[in-house]
């Protein structure tokens, strides 16, 4: 599993650096930017198997940002990452899958391959 390379996108640091952790310690090279402009960036630059993406950024929503992410790789699945309310169902229709904040983030991409 070292070869899955995932990209995070969370916009509050100790989540993000929590997320970072668990990931890591479960075989993941992880990548991680704290807005959507950054973590396009990183998506445009870098080979990427799978992105956490949070849906409340600074810069934009998660479902623009995801848009963006699937017209430069669609290849590239992009799950949400948040605390899932009413707006689930809506939400779910723009991405690949989902990850409640409770969830263990190492399960996220099992089935990965490199």
């Amino acid at each position: 599993m070292s070869n899955v390379r995932v990209l995070c996108v969370e916009n509050q640091k100790e989540y993000l650096d929590a997320l970072k952790c668990m990931l890591e310690t479960a075989g993941y090279e992880v990548l991680s930017a704290t807005t959507g402009s950054q973590g396009l960036s990183i998506l445009m630059k870098q080979p990427i198997h799978g992105v956490l993406l949070e849906y409340d950024l600074p810069d934009a929503t998660g479902s623009a940002v995801r848009a963006e992410m699937k017209r430069i790789k669609p290849e590239v699945p992009v799950l949400l990452f948040a605390g899932l309310g009413t707006q689930t169902p809506f939400l779910l229709r723009f991405f690949d899958s989902y990850l409640r904040n409770a969830d263990r983030p190492e399960w996220a991409f099992q089935d990965l391959d490199a």
